[in-house]
């Protein structure tokens, strides 16, 4: 009588261990080997408005110093383009916001301030303009689209959609110069 307890536990462990998942493997196959699967968050709403905000900034603040500074009347015809543009993605950003309890931001994140210390001191101020002016609008048709898609804000989902076209368009006359 012993032993049946003890096949029957034997039997028990066996029965579970057919039901092990197949995933192993797989991911061994895969060459994964234990590492957890890429998970894509959604953006938070804090977060891009951190972003996109500081990013609206600095393409005014920049452009309002090539205002004064650029040599080139074309490089001053896309600041001012620029600063009208991104006033009014600034006025959405801000006002969707509001309805979030969430406020723009009032000074530029340090990858931004960097940027723009760069360019206050620039000796060759049109091409560093043109140069930054690049990397942010690529920046920011990423955050515009990824938060478009997939951010967890219906509000602000809004607002990158109307921002990508502008950014896009941006970035046609920036490669265009």
């Amino acid at each position: 009588m012993r032993l049946a307890p003890i096949a029957l536990t034997g039997l028990g462990f066996l029965a579970l261990a057919g039901c092990a998942s197949s995933e192993a493997p797989r991911e061994r196959a895969s060459g994964n080997y234990g590492r957890p699967p890429i998970v894509i968050r959604p953006l938070f709403p804090a977060d891009y408005m951190a972003a996109a905000s500081s990013i609206d900034l600095f393409v005014i603040r920049s452009s309002e110093l090539a205002q004064t500074r650029a040599a080139s009347p074309g490089t001053r015809d896309l600041a001012r383009a620029m600063i009208a543009d991104h006033n009014g993605t600034s006025a959405q950003l801000s006002f969707a916001g509001r309805r979030l309890n969430l406020l723009p931001a009032a000074a530029l994140l340090p990858a931004h301030q960097a940027m723009f210390d760069e360019l206050s001191a620039s000796g060759d101020f049109d091409a560093t303009y043109r140069r930054q002016q690049t990397a942010v609008h690529q920046a920011a048709l990423k955050l515009h689209g990824d938060f478009a898609a997939r951010g967890e804000s219906p509000t602000l989902r809004t607002v990158a959609r109307n921002a990508a076209p502008i950014e896009r368009r941006h970035l046609d006359v920036l490669r265009r110069m």
